[in-house]
């Protein structure tokens, strides 16, 4: 039976919604600086035409889903633990007076969830919360093939793995450019929802660049397409097919879609892949600050021009920020020609930096602008649980 991550967050209403991952729990986020999986291989992917495709049955998406389909896989994990069956001898007061004379047994913990071929060479990609801890993997194909797989790496800072099956000649998915995705637009989410079979639900993009808390990294895709526990790890797709997002968590106080779904960006799925293939583990962009959201009161007192942006609260000594002349009181504006958001926008931008480049990053300081060039440093690895 797989567990749910409960995350509390207070409604408009005032009432408790929980925020959950949608399948099997992960007892702790595991540190990335130990290389997996050593192989230097170069996978090709497919890549779908700039901007989002659309079908030419405009009654139906079967032409569009006919290669993204068989792509998608179901991801059956199991681990062994310890526990007693009987719930009484679980109990503290039991154990009191009848001590540990009842051994606790073992048996094995099953897991459910999905898992999009990446390339015909056998690279799936999934969620980390479906595989983490696993110590047995078994993935079913859409042709009813069941085979065992591997974990070659996975980065816990967005939740994703990387697995591999011994086989040839996969249907592997075309990426799509969710870079582009509007508001409005249609996706189709894939996967195997409480383990009923490879299902199908249709929406649109709610939302972009939501960031509800979950990882470390987030810059995620919302859909109000139904997304339920055993999705994850599952296809999100844009209406001709290709792949944009990996279905990773559901906002819900029932435990099933409340029509509030995130997906990972497919081209963050991209980047980590092609890392962990390459290299083992994920190496990012750091400049050493620590960044505030700006509220309201905040612009007058620090002499600010807009809403927009991320306040420098504090930069490390002799890190990249100090080095570039960068102050506590500054307001990044915009770092290699991206505009900033917010701090969270803001890390995403530079972890997506390559370490050692030279970045120019324009500020704003006593509603001055200014530009400053950084020579980006190597976001330091550290181990995160919950």
């Amino acid at each position: 039976m797989h567990r749910l991550w409960l995350i509390f967050s207070q409604t408009a209403t005032g009432a408790l919604a929980l925020l959950f991952v949608v399948g099997t729990l992960r007892p702790e986020w595991l540190p990335t600086e130990a290389p997996v999986g050593k192989s230097k291989q170069i996978i090709s992917v497919r890549e779908g035409p700039s901007g989002i495709a659309t079908t030419a049955r405009a009654n139906s998406y079967s032409d569009a889903l006919r290669n993204a389909i068989p792509a998608v896989v179901n991801v059956y994990t199991s681990k062994e633990i310890k526990s007693p069956h009987n719930p009484f001898l679980r109990d503290p007061v039991f154990r009191q007076f009848f001590g540990n004379r009842y051994e606790d047994l073992p048996h094995r913990s099953q897991g459910l969830g999905s898992g999009v071929i990446v390339s015909d060479q056998g690279y799936i990609l999934t969620n980390q919360h479906v595989v983490e801890a696993a110590d047995e993997i078994e993935v079913a194909l859409s042709d009813g093939r069941k085979l065992r797989a591997t974990i070659v790496g996975s980065d816990p800072d967005t939740d994703l793995a990387i697995l591999r099956i011994n086989a040839s000649s996969l249907p592997a998915i075309t990426f799509g450019d969710d870079e582009h995705l509007r508001l409005g637009d249609v996706v189709l989410a894939i996967g195997n929802p409480f383990g009923v079979g490879q299902t199908v639900t249709m929406g649109i993009v709610s939302g972009l660049g939501r960031s509800p808390g979950i990882n470390r990294f987030e810059n995620f895709i919302q859909t109000d397409a139904a997304i339920n526990p055993g999705n994850s790890g599952g296809a999100l797709v844009d209406a001709g097919g290709s792949l944009v997002g990996i279905n990773t968590a559901i906002y819900s106080q029932s435990g099933g879609s409340l029509g509030i779904g995130f997906s990972i960006p497919a081209s963050t799925a991209k980047r980590v892949l092609e890392a962990i293939v390459q290299t083992g583990f994920v190496k990012r962009g750091w400049i050493g600050v620590e960044a505030r959201e700006i509220t309201s009161e905040l612009p007058e007192s620090f002499r600010l021009n807009s809403m927009e942006g991320a306040l420098i609260a504090d930069v490390l000594r002799d890190g990249p920020a100090e080095k570039a002349g960068i102050r506590p009181g500054d307001v990044l504006i915009s770092i290699a020609g991206k505009s900033i958001r917010n701090p969270t926008s803001m890390l995403n931008l530079v972890a997506a930096l390559e370490p050692g480049m030279n970045a120019k990053i324009k500020l704003s300081r006593e509603r001055k602008e200014i530009d400053v060039q950084v020579v980006v440093g190597t976001r330091p690895i550290t181990k995160r649980s919950r």
